[in-house]
């Protein structure tokens, strides 16, 4: 319960200014739409909002090196943060072999996939022409980025991490489709429209 929740509260440390640079930037944003006449629909600017505090979350979490999230563990006990002397840069591990991951902890298997789902669901929502090639390659090219940063940052580049994530960014726009198929009408609401047509 502890790793969980530590995972929730290094989320929330990403989230909330993932969360202030959308505020900052919605103005910029709205001008921009106008000059080009097009309107951005309240169910659009919440997902945006939730995708964007997604976002800094995930590269929280992902991004850091492994103590960060062990100090979270502290905070949660009452300790006061306490990194030590734990460089930020420091090279990792790495695994190349294809499903040796697969005998080890299956809820962490199931994590890797189940975290990046949101990558595919909400590009899909958000962005028109979002196929599931455009989904396949976003996946690819997140994953492999977060993996060679972590190999920087002292933690693991694994090739097991690297499949799971793709997938899971290819269910998420899989489940998009699923959604427009079932209910187009609503999945039409998180589109930019034409001013004057909402």
């Amino acid at each position: 319960m502890d790793r969980l929740a530590a995972y929730l509260l290094t989320l929330l440390w990403g989230a909330l200014p993932a969360l202030a640079a959308y505020l900052c930037l919605r103005p910029w944003r709205q001008r921009r739409l106008r000059r080009l006449r097009l309107v951005s629909p309240p169910l659009r600017e919440a997902a945006l909002c939730l995708f964007c505090m997604f976002c800094g979350g995930m590269a929280m979490l992902t991004l850091t090196p492994r103590w960060a999230v062990s100090s979270f563990v502290d905070l949660l006990h009452g300790y006061p943060w306490n990194a030590g002397e734990q460089p930020f840069f420091r090279l990792g591990t790495w695994n190349l072999t294809p499903l040796r991951s697969f005998a080890q902890d299956r809820f962490i298997l199931l994590g890797n996939v189940v975290m990046f789902v949101p990558f595919g669901f909400f590009a899909a929502l958000l962005w028109r022409n979002f196929t599931a090639r455009r989904a396949l390659l976003t996946g690819l090219a997140i994953t492999a980025f977060v993996e060679c940063w972590q190999l920087l940052v002292g933690r693991t580049f694994d090739i097991d991490d690297l499949l799971l994530n793709t997938l899971g960014v290819c269910c998420g726009c899989f489940l998009w489709h699923l959604l427009q198929r079932l209910r187009p009408e609503l999945t039409e609401k998180f589109h930019c429209q034409a001013a004057g047509i909402q």
